[in-house]
């Protein structure tokens, strides 16, 4: 996870087991919740209607949240307490000559052979997380690899930089985020890429080079757009498929320029940004989004360029949709507008750290998608010397 700007070190890759995502509380405790409740039944039945039979279900529960060690010493656990039940006159009202009865000995041949199914599940069940871990582990490297801290000072534009990792049963995203020092001014931007995996990995990175390599030498901000939109393009048409027009990425250019007062914003389906000054919190929404990047073609000069004031003082959050379809236990969206007019004004850090902590509280830290956020702020300008007359 990223956090202002800095970046946790990753994980060992030997380190997978600690990577797995452990079972809840209630499906760890189930067999032996399970146990005591054919217990509590067993002296409620009549003597010919032996509860202990569904004893045998306990290695199957066990093999939902254990591992192959704990599934064996379940069963056997099951098949002694079915003997124990079968032949305790005190307990379940029936001589010791049922132990060995053949509908018992039956129940002990059951419960071990689904014992024996339980542990080759389990061990399966282990061998398959240990496997999607790694893959989560390789995708989420290759996204800290890509999602650089961006610098915290360009001139007078000062900014940091926020990326949450989803929950770990959640897919790895395709959110991105990038800031460029140019001849024309600062330029931002924030994308979030459809799906979901390594695909959507290897996706932000196509983007993040063409913008990189494009920032620096177009002046025109809708013709830099284009550019990185017809990169785009290009690369969904060799990938080839049947979904080629559904690898699109929403996103927000935006471009500072340097002593202009002015902040310039192409938006390509992504989430408006939001200008925060001491008395205004506002989306830079203008109602006229162009479509998603390589989803161009489906209309006439779609990069439309937005233009808003941006003075000293004045801040920009530009965010992926991760915080917005945050959702509490209730299922209401996280009222972003709500929370920045509370919090009044930030500085960059301090905000991106609020932001961060509670997203986390409102979730119960249950991100179910990666979330990204840039905050800038613009400086004033500091005074330039006077040359002394001599």
């Amino acid at each position: 996870m990223k956090r202002g700007g800095t970046e946790q070190e990753p994980e060992a890759p030997a380190a997978t087991w600690s990577r797995l995502p452990a079972p809840p509380a209630w499906l760890r405790w189930l067999p032996a919740l399970y146990v005591v409740a054919v217990l509590l039944l067993e002296p409620l039945t009549p003597v010919d209607w032996p509860v202990s039979f569904a004893l045998v279900a306990v290695p199957v529960l066990a093999a939902f949240a254990h591992g192959p060690v704990a599934v064996g010493a379940a069963t056997v656990f099951a098949v002694v307490l079915e003997g124990v039940l079968a032949g305790t006159p005190c307990c379940a009202g029936r001589s010791v000559g049922y132990l060995w009865d053949r509908h018992y000995v039956a129940s002990y041949i059951c419960t071990a052979l689904v014992g024996g199914l339980g542990t080759i599940v389990a061990a399966h069940r282990i061998r398959r997380e240990r496997t999607l871990a790694d893959v989560r582990y390789v995708a989420e490297t290759a996204q800290r690899v890509l999602l650089r801290p961006v610098p915290h000072r360009i001139g007078n534009v000062r900014m940091e930089s926020l990326y949450l990792s989803a929950a770990a049963e959640a897919r790895i995203g395709g959110d991105l985020y990038e800031a460029v020092p140019t001849r024309f001014g600062v330029r931002l931007l924030i994308g979030d890429v459809r799906g979901k995996g390594l695909l959507a990995v290897e996706t932000a990175a196509a983007m993040l080079g063409a913008f990189r390599e494009v920032a620096y030498d177009e002046p025109d901000l809708p013709a830099l757009a284009g550019r990185v939109d017809t990169s785009m393009s290009r690369r969904a048409a060799r990938l080839g498929g049947t979904e080629t027009v559904e690898r699109f990425v929403t996103a927000v250019f935006a471009e500072i320029p340097a002593g202009g007062r002015i902040v310039r914003i192409v938006n390509c389906g992504h989430p408006p940004p939001v200008c925060l000054r001491v008395d205004e919190v506002r989306e830079l929404d203008s109602g006229r989004p162009a479509p998603p990047l390589n989803l161009g073609m489906l209309v006439e000069d779609p990069f439309r360029l937005d233009t808003y004031p941006f003075g000293p003082g004045d801040q920009l959050l530009l965010y992926t949709d991760g915080v917005t379809e945050t959702r509490d236990a209730d299922g209401t969206f996280y009222p972003l507008l709500e929370r920045l007019r509370a919090w009044g004004p930030l500085e960059p850090k301090a905000l991106l750290e609020r932001l961060h902590d509670d997203l986390l509280a409102f979730s119960q830290n249950g991100l179910k998608d990666d979330t990204a956020a840039l905050a800038v702020c613009l400086l004033p300008e500091e005074p330039r010397e006077q040359p002394s007359a001599d």
